[in-house]
C-alpha cells in the first residue's frame, strides 16, 4: 500500500505540474488569468463533490470550526491559483513553479510567528539560501534582461504564500470533518471569488470555445483527481517521501515550458532553481509545520 500510496503523491505532482502548463498555453492564446483560475477551481469543485457524495460519511458539514477553517483554505486555494497564473503570465511556468514551490518557507516563517515552531541557526540559513535560490531564478537584480516582471517575481511568491494560508486552514479543519468536505467548501469559496475578477465576456465564451478540452483537463488534473490522489497518498507516504516526491510538481511545470511553450532558463536560473527545491525540501523533510495537509 505504502508504494501505490507514493505512486498518488507522484500523479498529483505530475498533475500539477501539467496544469501550469496548460494554463501557460490558454494564456497564450489570451485567455485572462482569473478566468482560467475560476475555471480550475470550478471543475475541481464538481470533482470533489463527487468524491463528498460517494463517501458522506464524517463530514462534519454540521460542525462551525471545519466551516471556519474551511474558508480560510479556500482563500488560501484562490490566492494560490490565481497568482500563479498571473505569476506565469508576467514570467515563464518554470519560474512561477519555482517560487510557488517556496510555500514551506511561508509556513516556517508563520510558524515562527505564532511559535509552533523553534526558530535554529540552521533554519534560518536554510531560508537565506532560499532566498538566494530566488534572486537567481528571478534575476531581480537585472529584471529587465531576466524576462520576469516585478509583478510576475511578486505573484509568485504570493503564490507560495496562499498556498501555506491553504496548508494551514486545511490542517485546522482536518480534526473537524473529512477531506472531501474541507475541499469541497474552499472550492466554493474560490469560485466565490474568483468570479468577480475575471474578464465577464471570457467568463461566458469559455463555455462555448474550441479550448474547452483545455479547461477541463486544467480543472480534472490540476484540482480534481491530484487533490483526491494526493490526500489519499498521504495517509500511506511518510512525510519525508512526500516532500521529495513533490518536487516532481516544479520539474514537470518547468519542462513543460521549456519543451512545448519554447520558455528559457538562463545557467544562474538553473542554479537557483536547483537550491530552492533542494533547500525546500530538506526542510520539508526535517519539521512538521512545513509539512503538506495531512494531519
Amino acid at each position: 500500500m505504502a508504494g501505490a500510496s507514493t505512486v498518488f503523491v507522484a500523479l498529483a505532482a505530475l498533475f500539477w505540474g501539467l496544469s501550469g502548463g496548460i494554463g501557460g498555453i490558454l494564456m497564450a492564446d489570451g485567455w485572462d488569468a482569473f478566468v482560467v483560475s475560476f475555471y480550475r477551481g470550478l471543475i475541481g469543485l464538481l470533482c470533489v463533490l463527487v468524491w463528498l457524495m460517494l463517501r458522506p460519511q464524517g463530514s462534519g458539514l454540521t460542525d462551525r470550526r471545519l466551516w471556519f477553517w474551511s474558508v480560510i483554505a479556500g482563500l488560501g486555494v484562490a490566492g494560490n491559483f490565481s497568482f500563479y497564473f498571473v505569476s506565469i503570465g508576467q514570467g515563464s511556468v518554470a519560474v512561477a513553479a519555482t517560487l510557488m514551490y517556496c510555500a514551506p518557507v511561508f509556513v516556517y516563517l508563520v510558524s515562527f510567528v505564532l511559535k509552533l515552531e523553534k526558530p535554529t541557526p540552521l533554519k534560518w540559513a536554510a531560508i537565506a539560501m532560499v532566498m538566494l535560490g530566488i534572486v537567481l531564478l528571478t534575476g531581480i537584480y537585472d529584471i529587465g534582461a531576466s524576462g520576469v516582471t516585478a509583478i510576475g517575481v511578486g505573484a509568485g511568491l504570493l503564490s507560495g504564500l496562499s498556498y501555506a494560508i491553504f496548508i494551514f486552514g486545511f490542517k485546522y479543519a482536518a480534526p473537524h470533518g473529512s477531506p472531501q468536505a474541507i475541499l469541497s467548501i474552499a472550492f466554493a469559496v474560490l469560485a466565490v471569488i474568483l468570479i468577480r475578477p475575471g474578464d465577464a465576456d471570457q467568463t461566458v465564451a469559455v463555455l462555448s470555445t474550441p479550448d474547452w478540452p483545455l479547461f477541463v483537463g486544467l480543472g480534472v488534473l490540476g484540482a480534481g483527481l491530484s487533490f483526491v490522489l494526493y490526500i489519499i497518498g498521504l495517509r500511506h507516504t511518510a512525510p519525508a517521501v512526500a516532500s521529495i516526491v513533490a518536487t516532481v510538481e516544479p520539474v514537470t511545470a518547468s519542462l513543460f515550458g521549456v519543451l512545448i511553450l519554447n520558455q528559457t532558463l538562463a545557467g544562474p536560473q538553473i542554479l537557483g532553481m536547483g537550491l530552492i527545491l533542494a533547500t525546500v525540501t530538506a526542510l520539508s523533510i526535517t519539521s512538521r509545520a512545513a509539512r503538506p495537509p495531512s494531519d
